[in-house]
């Protein structure tokens, strides 16, 4: 019965990211378009245009391949895993031994490794740009994700979510100029990995400037309902995965009871509300930057993760 009932709590998380991946994206338009003043759409918006795209038919290329075909499905499947296994409003649950940092960047890389070859697969030009900056900025947010990772679990002793959720709602975290460094290189790591601004423009779609929309360009129907899911669902995983990091508190502890997991739950949508609140205001007051400027911008991510880590370091051996 116990086992039944930890199903159940961990099948709940995993639909409850499913089905508020879409409102966080709709929230962040809705408040975007607000601070400039304008109405702004529903944010159930983004359910409709999911329902729309599955009700079309894909139209393919007669040189698509079956990787064109499966990306999607695998990019959904790696991302939603990735995102149903970070805490949200309970630790400990049954599946929270998988829970591992570094198990989650690598399902992320391989998202984006299969979601890269999905656009070059069919051979026009904007697939191969849009593939080739998407490697581009890889090849610095990942360093930059492993360095903050160290940082976190050198804190915290280990680099399971549950353990580090923990510790940090502990008196023992204190105030750690590292895990300063390591918030700030994390959030710009989740910026350039969403494809938002000021790395890339999601409401965008001008050729010279498209990462993620260049990639996409010839998916439709029901593939293009299945990454459109996966851009949501990544959005929702680094808000989950700063909200369990850096700000743990009202999640409850396994087999704390209904009671206790609803509370977590409204903790929960709170994070997620503040978070795309803070999105959608540093949005609206920067602009998008040149694409030749993007390594800096990851750069700076990088160094706060290697400082924070050489900062731990030096502070333990005194």
């Amino acid at each position: 019965m116990a086992l039944i009932l930890n199903l159940i709590v961990q099948g709940a998380q995993m639909a409850l990211v499913l089905l508020l991946a879409p409102l966080l994206t709709g929230v962040v338009r809705l408040m975007k378009a607000r601070l400039m003043g304008r109405r702004g759409p529903s944010p159930l918006q983004p359910y409709r245009d999911l329902l729309r795209l599955t009700r079309k038919e894909a139209v393919l290329a007669e040189n698509a391949s079956w990787l064109f075909r499966t990306a999607p499905y695998l990019v959904f499947a790696m991302i939603w895993v990735a995102a149903s296994l970070i805490p949200t409003f309970a630790t400990g649950l049954i599946f929270s031994w998988s829970a591992d940092l570094i198990a989650i960047v690598a399902l992320l890389g391989s998202a984006r490794f299969f979601l890269a070859l999905a656009g070059m697969d069919i051979g026009t030009s904007f697939g191969g740009i849009g593939s080739s900056r998407e490697m581009m900025i890889a090849s610095l947010a990942e360093p930059a994700m492993l360095m903050i990772v160290f940082t976190v679990s050198l804190v915290a002793g280990s680099t399971q979510l549950s353990t580090v959720a923990a510790f940090m709602q502990g008196p023992d975290v204190g105030l750690r100029v590292s895990l300063a460094l390591a918030l700030i290189g994390l959030v710009i790591v989740a910026i350039a990995e969403n494809a938002r601004i000021p790395v890339d423009n999601p409401a965008t779609h001008l050729e010279l400037t498209m990462v993620h929309e260049a990639m996409v360009l010839e998916y439709s129907g029901r593939h293009l309902a299945m990454i459109e899911a996966a851009s949501a669902l990544k959005l929702l995983l680094y808000v989950s995965l700063i909200a369990c990091l850096f700000a743990p508190f009202g999640m409850a502890t396994a087999a704390a009871g209904p009671v206790a997991y609803a509370a977590g739950a409204l903790a929960y949508g709170g994070k997620l509300l503040g978070g795309g609140l803070l999105l959608a205001l540093f949005e609206t007051s920067i602009a998008k930057m040149r694409v030749f400027r993007v390594p800096e911008f990851l750069g700076v991510a990088l160094m706060l993760g290697l400082l924070g880590l050489v900062l731990l370091f030096v502070t333990r051996s005194l």
